[in-house]
């Protein structure tokens, strides 16, 4: 896989796999129903994504993304984005839609659940995501 984000191919979706509340809910927001194929990438393993976003300067630990089509959204971006890709089915993903189809109010809930994340994390003694970037 090329450095380049942008000649990724496919649909992405990289977030942290040892977060329950992350995992949880990339499995809720039936993205696949959506927009098709899209690869799930825990950010803790050595999947080249991984490696393509920390050398962009992407943080994963600050954050989850989703690389559509070339196109990154990451954090409060994604959520947004996720909230309108996803579908309208289950009360989930219809409040998920409600919540985060404003990119305003999306980078104003962010840094909480982020927060939240942080705090979980620490609870169960998981440590943060090591930074694969390559030298």
């Amino acid at each position: 896989m090329h450095d380049d984000l942008s000649l990724i191919e496919g649909n992405l979706l990289v977030y942290d796999g040892d977060c329950p509340l992350c995992t949880r809910y990339v499995k809720l927001i039936r993205l696949r129903d959506s927009i098709g194929e899209v690869d799930l990438v825990n950010a803790r393993t050595d999947h080249p994504a991984v490696a393509s976003l920390a050398r962009a300067g992407y943080d994963l630990n600050e954050g989850l993304a989703l690389i559509e089509s070339g196109q990154v959204y990451f954090g409060a971006a994604c959520m947004t984005r996720l909230a309108l890709l996803s579908t309208p089915v289950g009360l989930f993903n219809r409040m998920n839609a409600r919540l985060f189809r404003s990119p305003r109010v999306a980078a104003w809930l962010y840094p909480f659940l982020r927060a939240g994340r942080n705090a979980l994390l620490w609870l169960l003694g998981r440590r943060p995501i090591v930074d694969r970037e390559m030298p």
